[in-house]
């Protein structure tokens, strides 16, 4: 837990990734409604562009939201047998508004880690210059 706490550069990426605000400035928020990401930010110009979560936060949402939930939904059936309509009053809404919740720290945690460690694709340097010249004009 010591590397959580002297770690700076975790601690912006987990706070502007659970609030939703720009990993460059902290002030305004980097989402244009639940999941879709502005073009800049309206604070400081920040270019969304290099922000690529794909199906990221899914992932994360399924291992480790629904994950746990699942294991809730089975110990009910397995100590309570409840009937069937009991499951689809309880267990889909847990796991609907549990994997929807965390849909969006996911993203901004993800797009907040790839603007702090200034990731980008590997062997994609070169094609990622192409296409913003493409799309600039510039080419």
């Amino acid at each position: 837990m010591a590397f959580f706490t002297q770690n700076p550069k975790f601690d912006w990426i987990f706070q502007s990734g659970l609030k939703g605000t720009c990993p460059a400035c902290a002030k305004a928020s980097m989402f244009n409604g639940w999941l879709k990401l502005r073009k800049t930010c309206p604070e400081c110009g920040l270019d969304y562009q290099f922000a690529n979560a794909d199906d990221g936060p899914a992932f994360f949402a399924l291992c480790i939201t629904a994950f746990p939930l699942t294991f809730f939904v089975v110990w009910m059936e397995v100590v309570y047998s409840p009937p069937w309509w009991v499951h689809v009053l309880t267990s889909v809404p847990i796991l609907g508004v549990g994997c929807l919740a965390t849909l969006r720290p996911f993203k901004g945690w993800l797009v907040a880690s790839q603007y702090v460690n200034n990731a980008i694709e590997a062997g994609t340097e070169g094609l990622w210059a192409k296409l913003n010249a493409r799309e600039k004009g510039e080419g």
